[in-house]
C-alpha cells in the first residue's frame, strides 16, 4: 500500500460544481480543488463525499472526479474518494476505479440498505476485508451516527483497524458519549490509525479528545479557519481555539442553519461559495430542489454578518 504514514491535519470534503445542464463544470472544479489545497494545514482532499453529491454521480463520473483532482494536484497532497454501493462486488469495482484514477485512499461508506434493515454482526468487518484485499490503497472507515442502524460498534471498529489498508477513521457518531468511547478505545488499541472528526456542528468539543484532525465539508468553505482551529488545539492553545471556533460557529449557523448536515445543507454551502465567488455555479442535481430566493437572501445576510462577502476570490 502506498501511504502508511499516519495522517493528521485537515481533509476537506470538496463539492462538485455543475453546469445548468447537470454536466460537471471541470474548470470550476479544478479551481476549487487548487484553492482548497493551497491552504496551510490541508493535508488531503476528499472527493465524492456527501458534500460532493456522490449519490447523484454516475460510476464513470465518480472516477472522472478523482482523475481531475489527481491531475490538478500532481501529488501535492493525497486525493481520497468516497465509495458508496449496496453490494460488495460493485463496491470493489468503485474502489478499483479510484485506485486506477490515482486516488491514494477511499472513504468507504456502509451500504445504505443497512440504514433500513440493519446489518449482521460479521458483515461490516467482512465487507471492509473483502474490499481491502481487492485494492492496494488506503481505506478510511466512515462511521455513521450512533442512532442509525449502520453505526459500527466499538469491537467492529477495532477489528477494522487490524486490516492493513485501514489508515484512518472518520468518526461521526453525533453522540459525544459514544464518540469518546470509540476515540479512547482506538487510541489505546489502534494507535497507528488516524482519528478524524467529521462533526461540522461541534468541531472543538470533538477535537479536544487528542485526535489527529478533521474531515469535514466545512473545510471546503473555510479551510483557513478549520486549519487554524486544528492547529490551536494541537498546540493546547484553547483560548485561541475558542476564538476561532466562535467564528466557525457563526458561519455554521449562517450557512447550515441547523445542528448537523441535512438535505439542503450542502446546497446552502454551495450557494454561499457561489456568492463569495469561490465557485462559478450554484447548481445541484435532482432530487435536491433549488433554494428559494428567501433562503438565498438569508445566506447573503449571514455572509455579510461575518464579513465574508468582502473576501471574494474572483
Amino acid at each position: 500500500m502506498k501511504n502508511k504514514e499516519k495522517w493528521s491535519g485537515v481533509f476537506p470534503a470538496v463539492l462538485v460544481p455543475f453546469n445548468d445542464d447537470d454536466s460537471i463544470d471541470e474548470q470550476s472544479f479544478r479551481d476549487l480543488v487548487r484553492w482548497v489545497a493551497d491552504h496551510d494545514g490541508v493535508n488531503g482532499i476528499v472527493v465524492n463525499g456527501h458534500t460532493g453529491e456522490i449519490m447523484t454521480l454516475l460510476p464513470e463520473e465518480r472516477a472522472k472526479v478523482v482523475s481531475i483532482a489527481v491531475d490538478e494536484l500532481q501529488g501535492k497532497i493525497p486525493v481520497i474518494s468516497g465509495v458508496s454501493a449496496e453490494g460488495t462486488i460493485e463496491t470493489i469495482q468503485h474502489a478499483q476505479a479510484v485506485e486506477k484514477a490515482g486516488g491514494e485512499a477511499i472513504l468507504l461508506m456502509p451500504p445504505h440498505s443497512w440504514l433500513r434493515f440493519s446489518m449482521q454482526d460479521d458483515s461490516p468487518v467482512n465487507y471492509f476485508t473483502d474490499v481491502a484485499e481487492a485494492i492496494d490503497i488506503g481505506i478510511v472507515v466512515h462511521q455513521y451516527p450512533a442512532d442509525t442502524k449502520s453505526s459500527y460498534s466499538t469491537q467492529q471498529l477495532l477489528d477494522m483497524a487490524k486490516i492493513p489498508n485501514v489508515v484512518a477513521f472518520k468518526l461521526g457518531e453525533r453522540d459525544i458519549a459514544t464518540y469518546e468511547l470509540h476515540v479512547r478505545n482506538l487510541q489505546a488499541q489502534a494507535p497507528d490509525c488516524a482519528i478524524l472528526t467529521c462533526h461540522d456542528e461541534y468541531l472543538l468539543p470533538t477535537l479536544v479528545q487528542g485526535i489527529e484532525g478533521a474531515l469535514v465539508g466545512f473545510g471546503c468553505f473555510v479551510p483557513d479557519l478549520i486549519s487554524d482551529l486544528v492547529n490551536h488545539v494541537k498546540n493546547d492553545d484553547i483560548a485561541s481555539a475558542k476564538k476561532t471556533y466562535d467564528e466557525i460557529f457563526k458561519l455554521k449557523h449562517a450557512i447550515y442553519k441547523m445542528d448537523q448536515p441535512s438535505s439542503s445543507s450542502h446546497l446552502r454551502m454551495k450557494e454561499a461559495m457561489y456568492q463569495r465567488g469561490i465557485i462559478k455555479t450554484n447548481h445541484a442535481r435532482k432530487p435536491v430542489e433549488p433554494l428559494t430566493q428567501q433562503e438565498k437572501d438569508e445566506i447573503t445576510e449571514g455572509l455579510k454578518s461575518v464579513g465574508l462577502l468582502d473576501k471574494i476570490k474572483y
